[in-house]
């Protein structure tokens, strides 16, 4: 059976030959990375079969305790991004199952099971992290058709399989397409039309074996990931998961931080940035909806875009400057990094950098090093520098780092380690144990920005660095105002 639903073709991609199972009890959606309940092609696949075949819809939602880094901070946040959703589709036309495992591998064997009882299954197609291989993995076991879908951002990742090495060259392929992909978008309320159903969806015998969440004021969720077999070292920070939470945030940026965003956004004194890096990465907002919201800001017209795609910064769009700083960082540099990983699986691996960055980052690896810190003295702060051990502590206790000062951060990385080999391997763990917004595509093009990866060679040639760019943290301190975050977190 094939499905002519509301989401673009482009963005749906069949995991496996199976066929629909226009006999099965129910339509699920087996959510992994996008955590919302609204602006999602996934969602809104998974809402056309349910329509086209007139059955119910069940979405799965579950975290598991084994995976990479798992630890209380990132689980609290999955967890209060569940809740809302939990709380949103209890009003509607779908049953919601969220599951969390209290035991490593104790979920093993539950979509299989569900599965039996399926039409088909729709799910979300992120190309980084653990998701595609599980995803592949899951495809295989099951009997039905699996779909996945991508709505990870305004370019979708199929358009091109080219390998971007520059934000430049990327930037002049998404304004040759932007136009004609802003529509259609993921739809702001997905279940309209969708037939409320009265019965008990889930299997009872699935629902026994693996009971779903309780979400209970009773029993907190900061109080609950205490109890499960994760990282107790990596701490919740103070902002809160979900998609309330993420409106929240972009609300209060639009508020007043956009005015001043193209000014301000890389002075730490100014806090000018939009706070959304980790609900983008946990799927609790999305860019689309972001992006919606500025056109509509801005009383945006198509009729103000130039006439040209020539890949340029700035007036493409015609917009004013905070509007078109932000949209850069949100398209151009936020899904470079998801088409690279799409194009390039090897997008974690040193030999994914290019081959100048290769080749002089190995000319310099035996230069003497100013300074040589282990992994535990960077993870402690304990270097000489008080610029770097106050990024170093802003991503131990809020979970992030100044988008400029990471920057920074991962330069002196590189400086104070034996090889760029070893630079990278800390890198990827302080990253990813600590950053809410770690282990996603935008991180990993930050980490190897550091190393060549859509740069280009620069000179003078350094001692360790050879071709690659250079920063100094008294530099950094002339260029920005940072007094106030100094005195905050030295």
């Amino acid at each position: 059976m094939k499905l002519n639903g509301s989401v673009p073709g482009l963005r749906v991609m069949p995991c496996n030959k199976n066929l629909v199972n226009s006999h099965g009890d129910f339509v699920l959606y087996w959510m992994t990375a996008f955590r919302r309940v609204s602006w999602n092609f996934a969602l809104d696949r998974a809402v056309d079969w349910a329509k086209a075949l007139q059955k119910p819809l069940l979405v799965l939602e579950a975290l598991r305790c084994d995976y990479p880094w798992a630890s209380e901070r990132l689980h609290a946040f999955v967890l209060e991004g569940m809740a809302h959703n939990a709380g949103e589709l209890a009003k509607g036309p779908v049953a919601y199952y969220p599951y969390v495992e209290g035991v490593k591998g104790e979920g093993k064997g539950l979509l299989e099971s569900l599965s039996r009882n399926a039409c088909v299954i729709v799910t979300d197609h992120f190309p980084c992290f653990f998701i595609p291989a599980m995803t592949k993995t899951a495809a295989g076991k099951v009997g039905v058709l699996m779909e996945k879908v991508d709505s990870n951002g305004l370019i979708p990742l199929c358009l091109s399989d080219k390998v971007f090495q520059a934000a430049y060259h990327f930037r002049r392929f998404s304004q040759k397409h932007l136009l004609m992909l802003l529509n259609p978008q993921p739809k702001a309320r997905p279940f309209s039309g969708l037939k409320r159903e009265i019965f008990e969806v889930i299997p009872p015998t699935v629902a026994k074996r693996w009971p779903g969440m309780s979400f209970d004021a009773n029993n907190p969720i900061r109080n609950f990931v205490k109890t499960l077999p994760i990282d107790h070292q990596v701490q919740p920070v103070k902002e809160r998961g979900g998609m309330g939470a993420a409106r929240s945030t972009f609300g209060i940026f639009m508020q007043d931080p956009f005015s001043s965003y193209n000014k301000n956004r890389n002075h730490p004194d100014s806090s000018a940035e939009s706070g959304l890096s980790s609900y983008l990465h946990f799927g609790h907002i999305s860019s689309h909806e972001v992006v919606q919201e500025i056109l509509k800001q801005q009383e945006w017209s198509p009729k103000q875009c130039a006439e040209q795609a020539k890949g340029q910064r700035e007036g493409w769009w015609g917009m004013d400057e905070n509007a078109e700083a932000f949209l850069d960082q949100i398209i151009t540099w936020r899904e470079l990094g998801f088409h690279f990983c799409h194009n390039r699986p090897d997008y974690s691996e040193y030999g994914s950098l290019p081959n100048w960055a290769i080749q002089t980052l190995g000319q310099h690896e035996k230069d003497p090093r100013p300074f040589l810190y282990t992994m535990r003295e960077f993870e402690e702060a304990r270097t000489h520098d008080p610029v770097w051990n106050a990024a170093q502590k802003q991503l131990l206790e809020e979970g992030r780092i100044h988008n400029y000062l990471r920057m920074l951060w991962g330069k002196k990385i590189l400086h104070w380690s034996a090889t760029p080999k070893d630079a990278l391997r800390i890198m990827e763990k302080l990253n990813n144990r600590y950053a809410l917004d770690g282990r996603d595509p935008n991180s990993y093009t930050g980490i190897f920005w550091i190393l060549g990866r859509h740069d280009r060679a620069w000179g003078p040639e350094r001692p360790v660095f050879g071709k690659v760019r250079y920063m100094t943290s008294a530099s950094t301190k002339r260029k920005l105002h940072m007094n106030g975050y100094l005195q905050r977190w030295v």
